[in-house]
């Protein structure tokens, strides 16, 4: 049998095809596995210039080598120009959902209220159903509640029929069925049925009684979806106008009736803080990333009030850009909402930012600009939204079993990569925290089925004497120590892990390895290089690569993150102390009772360092001469430590 073509050979294949077959139009190019699946759909402005990228590697993005090494073949679509070719991707997206494109986590639908526009009279609806042409679609909503209340509220300002109302279905069926008379309308509205109840209680303008005509109803229209888009000044002025009117007239009902519609309209903006100038109108989209999903929140401010919030979670998280991020978002909320602000807030642009930009402007009809607030009350806005986004991604987590899901992937992930007998229900991870071998110190931490379990936490001084700092030395006293067979039957200490995981390459594997050797322990244990993120194994000169954003690589990163914040946890306590010792004790003056005053005036270490030669002076039983002396000695102390480590900054310590 043939021996299979190497990646690079594939890709040197894709890459002969790219140059002979694409063109350097505008259009969207679709990546595809061996089966057919679609991978991927993007687009650009010159289709060969972007493809290259991708056969060459030279797009620097983390998922690009995964997808290509799935991508076996490709097909593309030409357009007229750029604009077009953002339409076009939005809808290969929604109509293929490519596993490397960013989606909602769920994909679930979402409430939105509708406005038929395309009828003669149109009407108002909460739907949940794919997007019609010649329908206007607000929202969406966080819940179906939200939705029929906003309908509930807007009809009690305006009337407005409802598409679920008999009589406005009866009156739309005669004005479908000749829609080349130009007398339809009249002979549907003479034709008068029974009003509907709606037309009684005055939620509906009644044109199935013929109490409307098109024109009027149009106004109603209008009136709703400002009221649904947030922008209310207008309505509330020819509202106080229109009651003034009806006073001036003496037209008392008519004056109540318009009363009741203003206080409806301020009854919505009671609910509804001023946070921003009257003038502001935009989205505020916070979003809250974890490796492979994040929350996005999204904020409405409309007339400086926030109108509206919604929140999602979507399929990708820290395993992309977030520049990719955030222009797949926003491509998918603005495809779905005819509710475009002039001003976007987004914590980064996306990496099209003008023909977002475009589309969303031709949507609005106006300019509409992508923005990152840096200061002020959008970024407080902003961090409000993206708390709100944390919250919403851990209730989902939460509900849906996502957390468990996850770690039993990453369990089963490791078994495979690590070729383990099985899953690592106990993983070990040691780290090393020095500072030019002094206080040198070694963590334990331990993850069992998945899971930090701090009651086995465990650390140690390392008693070997150092002029120097030396891992090696202390990483094999730490494996020493934690492995000895005294240890190993210590309850304490738990049982004999799965997987010993180590902050490190190879001379740390090694070191490891030898240590365990000497003490005939047999556990499978692998290094995690810092700089690429690849698991050292002693089985292989090749390291093992773990799939970018892949449930396995979130764990151990996370250990050996956890051991790190252990280990410098510990290093810090202890040289907060021994500052205590080394330089408090040897400054001549202070014995055990002005020591007892220096920490009593000041209770930690910092709060000692920053005081002023005066604030010393001034604790009582502090002689003049002696506060100058414990000055100058933390000066000199300060000096010497930055000399040592530049860019260090003493920990904090109890005094």
């Amino acid at each position: 049998m043939a021996e299979a073509p190497s990646w690079r050979a594939h890709l040197d294949d894709l890459a002969r095809q790219v140059e002979e077959q694409v063109p350097t139009e505008p259009g969207c190019y679709l990546w595809k596995s061996a089966d057919g699946e679609i991978l991927y759909v993007g687009k650009a402005k010159n289709l060969r210039a972007r493809m290259r990228q991708y056969v060459g590697l030279t797009d620097e993005r983390a998922k690009i080598p995964l997808l290509m090494a799935e991508a076996a073949s490709f097909d593309y679509v030409t357009v007229a120009s750029e604009h077009e070719a953002l339409l076009l991707e939005m809808n290969l997206i929604q109509r293929h959902h490519p596993r490397y494109n960013v989606s909602y986590m769920d994909d679930k639908s979402y409430p939105f209220i509708a406005i038929t526009e395309g009828d003669v009279f149109p009407a108002i609806k909460y739907t949940r159903e794919r997007h019609k042409p010649a329908t206007r679609y607000f929202g969406p909503y966080t819940d179906a509640r939200s939705a029929r209340q906003a309908i509930d509220v807007v009809r009690k300002v305006c009337p407005l029929c409802v598409a679920t109302c008999a009589e406005w279905k009866r009156l739309k069926r005669r004005l479908d069925a000749h829609p080349e008379d130009e007398n339809v309308v009249e002979l549907a509205m003479a034709a008068t049925g029974r009003p509907c109840f709606d037309f009684h209680v005055g939620r509906g303008p009644g044109p199935c009684a013929g109490e409307i005509g098109p024109e009027a109803y149009a106004e109603n229209v209008a009136v709703v979806e400002g009221l649904l888009t947030g922008r209310r000044s207008k309505l509330k002025a020819a509202l106080a106008a229109e009651i003034q009117d009806a006073a001036d007239d003496l037209d008392f009902e008519r004056a109540a009736r318009y009363k009741r519609r203003l206080d409806a309209v301020a009854g919505l903006e009671d609910r509804q803080q001023v946070i921003l100038s009257p003038s502001v109108d935009a989205d505020v989209v916070g979003i809250y990333r974890e490796e492979t999903i994040c929350g996005v929140c999204v904020f409405a401010v409309r007339e400086g009030r926030v109108v509206r919030s919604v929140e999602f979670v979507l399929d990708k998280g820290l395993d992309i850009e977030e520049a990719e991020l955030v222009g797949g978002f926003l491509k998918r909320y603005y495809e779905q909402t005819a509710d475009v602000p002039l001003s976007v807030e987004v914590p980064c642009l996306p990496e099209d930012p003008e023909a977002i930009s475009a589309w969303l402007s031709g949507k609005r009809g106006r300019r509409v600009e992508l923005h990152v607030p840096v200061r002020g009350r959008r970024r407080k806005l902003m961090d409000t939204a993206v708390q709100n986004a944390r919250h919403y991604l851990v209730r989902h987590e939460v509900k849906t079993g996502y957390e468990d899901s996850r770690t039993n992937q990453a369990l089963l992930e490791l078994e495979s990569a690590l070729a383990l007998p099985g899953p690592p229900l106990r993983m070990e991870c040691f780290d090393i925290s020095t500072i030019h071998g002094k206080h040198t110190v070694a963590s334990m931490v331990v993850f069992t089925n998945g899971k930090p379990d701090k009651s086995q936490y465990r650390r140690f001084k390392i008693r070997t004497p150092l002029s120097e700092a030396n891992d090696f030395l202390s990483m094999g006293e730490a494996l020493a120590r934690r492995y000895s067979p005294e240890r190993m039957a210590d309850e304490r200490f738990g049982k004999r892990p799965d997987l010993l995981v180590l902050d490190g390459g190879k001379p740390q594997l090694t070191a490891a390895l030898n240590q365990l050797a000497d003490l005939e322990l047999d556990v499978p244990v692998c290094g995690l290089a810092k700089a690429d993120e690849e698991l050292i194994v002693p089985w292989d000169d090749l390291p093992v690569v773990l799939p970018n954003g892949s449930a396995s690589l979130y764990l151990v990163k996370r250990l050996r993150d956890e051991a790190h914040r252990f280990a410098i946890t510990f290093h810090r306590e202890l040289r907060g102390k021994a500052m205590t010792v080394s330089i408090l004790d040897e400054i001549e003056g202070v014995g055990p009772k002005r020591k007892k005053a220096l920490r009593k005036a000041f209770p930690s270490m910092a709060k000692l360092r920053v005081a002023s030669l005066e604030e010393i002076a001034a604790v009582p039983g502090i002689p003049h001469g002696v506060a100058r002396e414990v000055y100058e000695t933390l000066r000199a102390w300060e000096r010497e430590l930055a000399a040592e480590a530049p860019g260090a900054t003493p920990a904090d310590g109890a005094v």
